[in-house]
């Protein structure tokens, strides 16, 4: 069947191929070839394209008995005599051929020719650009190797100093620049207060510290080279920044940001973030004469307080109705274009107002990171923010010069060398002087080491006002891409260090005893998590995305040794034992997570920390219903079984699934159809009910179980109705059953009470209205008051009160 349709297939381009040939040919030629042409009729082929030129003469009556052919190719004519008996007719169609083929060349050749023509300029560097952004990820994913370093090679081969295929630079480097202002919107989404806050030791401790020393010390440094005072303040400022976008995306791509050394680096990224705004902003300052910095710099302040003026005008007083509107409106078509809009508009405000564009995109992502909004307006802005800084990344490319490198090998080398050492000096004494262990010190220095993408825009500013010459700027910028391109080498260096000292110390490394496990414990804002399982993971990952210190606990010695060999922090430990307990300083922790699987070993922790503890907040992982009823009511312990309602449709896809599959539908399709569902159930407008009720269900509490406890003589029929009523029938009733769990767990399990109360809000002022109340309609009162209004309808007017059944009423249902 396959060869069938390949034969089939080169049948057809073959036709199609013949087709075209034929059609490229001149209908009077091929009328010619067919004897079909008129006596006395001459046809000349065209001049300006390759042709047959046949010729038929008649006289007094007699035709010729020969057929002169003649090729005329440009200037040129060839005549052809043939001969007598029908050869004539197959040397034409062989010339025919010949001609169309010549035809068909030409054809192609000037359709290519205009095709390049139209497509030269914006069209061709738009296309490029995009091959390069689609295929650069894929490949650098299957080599093994940064994606990152794919774009600034692929800018470099694309851009003047290589090929030179991308002939609108300018052009590109503005689209790119859209890149670092969604980058920096991004930033700002991650730079919330309570972030800085639970940050504050990292962020303006070792961040300050290292941006504030780096930059001095390459000041100093080039100071010795007698450069100016504004170029120093660039040059330091612009080299002591890191690569956020590197960085990041290795410690992304390795699971690493949990770690010690992960945190301590976003911490230093976070600050070099806020020093960026103003570095951009005094850069142009320092290009004026010395005379007028004093007034340069308070219009610059008074520039900023307008803008942080109308930033905040804008984000109380119309942002957050916007959003709140569009995003009732359930369109993400829509909530994107907000997004959009929001960022652009604030860019350009403070753009047109003597600023940085970043700055009005920082300031943005700061406004929207207080919001409910953030981590959806992150997911939506990613694809954008990716491709627009992987174009930046390829317009860094643009900057490397591999002939300058070749003619100043040293002078680049040594530049190169020279950041590197710097900075990851400076990081890693740092690191140990706010209390990091030498692993994690000189992993953060290293990660740290090389140049960022904002010395791009730094470097690029300065030298459009003067501050840097073009051979400077050239070279700062080919010696900053190359210490970005060896991130991840260093970023592998720094795990194989920490790898060895590790392995030289003691085993008090995986019992909590070194100075990572006493920077959580001496602190007052950390959780212990027990058991280091499936849902221990999920409940220490969740923890890390709100970054909340904590301390693992793990009686599995293979678990605790493999999960701290990865840098986090988890320890072998039996938190039934009080020696271990205390060393952890569990008694300080704001609440100890229980998350152990077995049923006896769960029960001797939560016995335990409840015997020592007895304040301790405390959350247990039940086997079932049952024991979690036991650990609420008899320990007060916010006991909840990891299960999902039996009616959930999360549920209910695998089942659809296997059912298609079954039915003969290929496994990819089905797939993708059960994403398609699994997102539209996730997204949907239910989703904080449905949130609500599953995690009261997995405290124990069923609103079915209260319909089960009513009166048995009680039996209504359910009232048909939309599936909105029916949804919201059944959360009010999830809603009522929370609250009167609150109220029965009050006196004996304030805890349980509590977590009922933070988990469904409505439960606190939920008043139940008592008219209209179905059960109270089929009370055995109310039906005594019927019989009696209906006793005057006998016929014979009896007393009624001798007989044992109801009195049968013919009645409508209506009246029923």
């Amino acid at each position: 069947m396959v060869q069938w349709q390949t034969k089939r297939g080169k049948s057809i381009i073959a036709a199609l191929a013949f087709a075209l040939s034929m059609l490229l040919v001149s209908s009077h030629q091929i009328d010619a070839y067919n004897g079909g042409g008129q006596p006395d009729s001459q046809f000349v082929a065209s001049n300006n394209r390759p042709g047959i030129e046949i010729v038929q003469a008649s006289r007094s009556g007699h035709i010729s008995n020969s057929v002169h052919s003649v090729a005329s190719t440009g200037t040129q004519e060839t005549s052809l005599q043939l001969p007598r008996g029908g050869g004539g007719k197959a040397a034409t169609a062989e010339e025919v051929l010949v001609s169309a083929q010549r035809q068909t060349k030409k054809t192609f050749k000037e359709a290519f020719k205009d095709l390049a023509t139209y497509m030269h300029g914006p069209k061709s560097d738009t296309l490029l650009l995009l091959l390069a952004t689609a295929l650069i990820t894929p490949v650098c994913k299957r080599m093994g190797t940064s994606p990152i370093l794919g774009f600034l090679a692929s800018g470099m081969l694309l851009g003047p100093n290589g090929f030179g295929l991308i002939s609108g630079i300018h052009t590109t480097e503005t689209l790119a620049e859209l890149g670092i202002v969604f980058f920096l919107f991004e930033m700002g989404i991650e730079l919330s207060f309570e972030r800085l806050l639970s940050m504050r030791k990292d962020v303006f401790g070792l961040g300050f510290g290292q941006f504030s020393c780096t930059a001095l010390a390459v000041a100093g440094i080039g100071k010795l080279f007698g450069l100016p005072a504004n170029a120093l303040v660039v040059l330091g400022g612009g080299l002591a920044l890191s690569s956020s976008a590197f960085v990041l995306q290795l410690l992304k791509d390795k699971d690493q940001l949990a770690t010690r050394f992960g945190k301590a680096a976003f911490g230093v990224l976070l600050f070099q973030d806020l020093a960026v705004v103003p570095l951009l902003v005094v850069t142009p300052i320092l290009a004026g004469s010395g005379q007028g910095l004093a007034s340069a710099v308070g219009s610059a302040v008074i520039k900023a307080a307008m803008a942080l003026g109308a930033i905040a005008f804008a984000g109380r007083v119309i942002l957050n109705p916007l959003f709140k509107t569009v995003a009732s409106a359930q369109s993400q078509e829509a909530f994107l274009g907000l997004i959009l809009l929001t960022v652009l508009s604030m860019s350009f405000m403070t753009e047109g107002l003597g600023l940085s564009n970043t700055l009005g995109a920082f300031l943005a992502g700061v406004l929207l990171s207080e919001t409910k909004y953030r981590y959806q307006v992150e997911a939506d802005i990613a694809p954008f923010r990716g491709i627009l800084l992987g174009l930046f990344f390829v317009t860094v490319g643009f900057e490397i010069d591999l002939g300058l490198i070749a003619s100043n090998l040293p002078l680049v080398g040594s530049i190169v060398m020279g950041i590197i050492l710097i900075k990851a000096l400076v990081t890693t004494l740092l690191s140990m002087a706010f209390g990091l262990s030498l692993s994690t010190s000189q992993q953060t220095g290293l990660i740290l080491a090389q140049g960022g993408e904002f010395a791009f825009v730094a470097f690029g500013l300065a030298r459009s006002l003067g501050i840097l010459d073009v051979p400077t700027t050239k070279l700062m910028l080919t010696s900053v891409s190359l210490t970005m391109a060896l991130t991840p080498a260093l970023a592998s260096l720094g795990s194989k260090v920490a790898k060895t000292l590790e392995e030289k110390s003691d085993f008090t490394h995986y019992l909590g005893q070194d100075r990572d496990a006493s920077e959580i414990k001496e602190s007052d804002d950390f959780a212990v998590v027990v058991g280091y399982g499936a849902v221990g993971k999920v409940v220490c990952e969740l923890l890390d995305r709100k970054l909340i210190k904590y301390v693992g606990l793990e009686i599995d010695p293979n678990k605790a040794i493999q999960a701290r060999n990865k840098g986090l922090p988890v320890f072998y430990g039996d938190i039934g034992r009080q020696e271990v307990a205390e060393a952890f300083n569990v008694g300080k922790a704001k609440a100890v997570v229980v998350c152990i699987a077995d049923k006896a070993m769960a029960n001797r922790a939560v016995i335990a920390l409840r015997r020592w503890y007895p304040d301790l907040k405390i959350f247990a992982r039940a086997v079932d219903a049952d024991h979690a009823s036991r650990l609420q009511k008899t320990l007060d312990v916010a006991a909840m079984v990891p299960i999902l309602p039996e009616d959930n449709l999360l549920l209910t896809l695998p089942f659809a699934g296997a059912v298609l599959k079954a039915l003969g539908a290929p496994a990819e399709e089905v797939n993708a159809i059960l994403e398609v569902k699994r997102k539209e159930v996730l997204s949907g407008k239910t989703l904080e009910q449905d949130e609500e009720q599953m995690a009261l269900l997995q405290l124990g509490i069923d609103p079915d179980e209260k319909k089960e406890k009513e009166d048995p003589r009680i039996d209504i029929e359910p009232v048909s109705g939309p599936a909105d009523d029916e949804e919201e029938d059944t959360f009010l009733q999830t809603i009522e059953a929370a609250a009167e769990r609150v109220e029965a767990s009050k006196e004996k399990s304030p805890f349980v009470a509590q977590v009922i109360e933070e988990v469904c809000p409505e439960s606190v002022t939920f008043a139940p209205e008592e008219p209209l109340d179905l059960p109270v309609l089929s009370e055995p009162a109310p039906l005594e008051i019927i019989d009696v209004q209906i006793e005057p309808m006998n016929g014979d007017n009896s007393p009624i009160s001798n007989t044992t059944d109801p009195p049968k009423v013919a009645s409508t249902p209506k009246e029923e």
